[in-house]
């Protein structure tokens, strides 16, 4: 109801207790004032409910956009969570929220910029089975979406950056695990071998020291890049390197770097641990920004990998 409704139905009100009264139905003057200013303050309630309904619409339907975002998986709301780095303003950026992770997700290069997520040991100890089942991210566009068949006979893995073992917790986490917007081309026996051991140790983390924050992703270091798939328009970009840096809290809050080559890694994986501060320089990348600035600054330029129990 507007206004204009609600001034009409005063005039219609007045009109009829006036030709009542012409009808010959018996009422006072002052039974016909009392009812006038009834219907007044009637109609000025109605419109200081409409006022509040009104403004209730706005504000709920504001709150509906943003769950319809948040829902269809694609927004630029700051997620807030430690493992999350600060926006990127140097890479092209679309922000996938998934259940239990983050994508960055870079349509220049058709891969993550990073994947990021808070690791706990209950995430590690779910029911959910893996389903070995690559799926396209339908929250992309269909004329920009990685298809699982781009990867094809590139010689190259799927590589998870968050792995499947860390969502056993939930299934709809697990099946969007293997969504390929959270997946690069990756050297089969870097992502058998020395990736997948450092999975390991983040899970045994967890399980030893509570929560960690995880964030991973490709390393571009030549340009142009090299490229797999055979679709024209679509085109995937094969990483040079790929980084992970783990943070955890606690009485002693600490953390720790790693990069490694898109290539078969044999040797210790002491060998490619680092400071977060040379993570960030390799990458671009800004992480742990909700840390206390003293923090932050501390446990990003130190590289303990005894600490980490390695």
């Amino acid at each position: 109801m507007n206004r204009k409704i609600l001034s009409l139905s005063l005039l219609m009100l007045v009109a009829s207790m006036f030709f009542s009264c012409e009808n010959g139905k018996k009422k006072s003057s002052a039974v016909f004032s009392t009812s006038h200013d009834e219907a007044v303050e009637q109609v000025e309630e109605e419109e200081e409910t409409y006022e509040e309904t009104e403004n209730l619409d706005k504000v709920e339907y504001n709150d509906i956009k943003e769950e319809a975002k948040l829902e269809e998986g694609l927004s630029r709301i700051p997620y807030e969570q430690l493992e999350q780095p600060a926006p990127m303003n140097s890479h092209s950026e679309m922000l996938l929220f998934k259940n239990q992770f983050i994508i960055s997700f870079n349509t220049s290069t058709n891969c993550p910029n990073y994947v990021a997520w808070r690791l706990t040991k209950e995430r590690t100890r779910g029911n959910a089975q893996r389903t070995d089942e690559f799926t396209v991210d339908y929250v992309l566009n269909e004329a920009a979406r990685v298809e699982t068949y781009d990867y094809n006979g590139s010689g190259y893995d799927r590589g998870h950056m968050c792995p499947a073992a860390d969502n056993k917790n939930d299934i709809e986490a697990m099946k969007q695990s293997f969504m390929m917007t959270n997946v690069c081309p990756q050297n089969h026996d870097l992502n058998a071998g020395t990736w997948n051991e450092l999975e390991q140790l983040c899970r045994q983390w967890a399980k030893d020291y509570g929560d960690v924050y995880i964030a991973c992703g490709p390393i571009y270091d030549k340009r142009p890049y090299k490229t797999i798939g055979k679709r024209k328009d679509i085109k995937v970009a094969v990483p040079d390197r790929f980084f992970k840096v783990v943070l955890m809290e606690g009485r002693t809050t600490r953390a720790i770097g790693f990069i490694f080559p898109n290539a078969p890694v044999n040797d210790d994986i002491r060998n490619y641990c680092m400071s977060v501060d040379k993570v960030e320089k390799a990458t671009g990348l800004d992480f742990y920004p909700e840390l206390d600035d003293k923090v932050e600054k501390k446990v990003e330029a130190e590289c303990n990998p005894g600490a980490w129990g390695l």
